[in-house]
This record gives structure tokens, sequence and C-alpha cells, in this order.
């Protein structure tokens, strides 16, 4: 068996990253532990999951790639199970989303995004209804 379980995110700042995860987008912190040298090794995750971000505190060149590590497209895929609920949260709390809702084939949809840039679908699969 194999799976991802953590996905590095390169941000500006460490605190103000989980501001954004915790505070708005309404993830679980996981884990803050520093490392030294000004690094820490910060995990947060979607309540309910078991893969996370790591969120990587840019330092010279990388700070170019903050916001950007997907080239302006979606980079990741949060998937609810119930869209209504979560938009509604989010919107709320001050994140941004960047289109009004969507009903495709494979379900809901709403492109977000975080502070820097990156840009995620917020989604709930077709089919699935909210628990």
């Amino acid at each position: 068996m194999q799976r991802l379980a953590h996905i590095a995110l390169l941000v500006r700042d460490y605190d103000e990253a989980l501001a954004f995860y915790v505070g708005k987008a309404g993830f679980e912190l996981v884990g803050d532990t520093d490392m030294g040298g000004g690094k820490r090794w910060v995990l947060v995750r979607p309540p309910g999951s078991d893969a996370g971000l790591l969120l990587a505190r840019a330092v010279g060149d990388q700070i170019e790639a903050v916001g950007r590590q997907a080239g302006g497209r979606v980079f990741l895929f949060l998937e609810t199970d119930d869209f209504a609920r979560d938009h509604a949260r989010m919107t709320a709390a001050g994140v941004r989303f960047l289109e009004a809702p969507r009903h495709e084939p494979y379900g809901t949809v709403a492109v977000f995004e975080d502070l820097y840039g990156t840009k995620f679908d917020l989604i709930q699969r077709a089919g699935s209804a909210p628990r």
C-alpha cells in the first residue's frame, strides 16, 4: 500500500499561513515543531483527513514560487461531504472565492485561493449527500 501523507506548500510566514488555514479555512493544526535556525515543522489538515499540508517557509529563490506552485492553475482539491456548509463557513470567515458555486457532472465546485493566491477547488462529488 502507498498513499500521499503530506504535501509541502510554500508560504511566506508560518504564523500568517496558520491564521489562514486554521482560522479561516477550518483546517486542524496537527503539529508545530521548532526545528532550529528559524525552521518549523508545521502540519495542518482538513478535519477527518489523513493527508495534510506541510507549511514550508520559503527562502531564497523559493520566495518567487509562493502562491504559484501550480503556475496559476488549481493546485489542490479540498473534498467535502457538505459543500453548502463549508462554502458558507469559509465565506463568512473571509476566504476569497473566485467564482460562484457551479454544478458540474462530477459535483458541486467553486475555486478559492489562500492568502498567497494558491488556488483550490472546494468540491463535493456528485451523488454524495450532505451528512
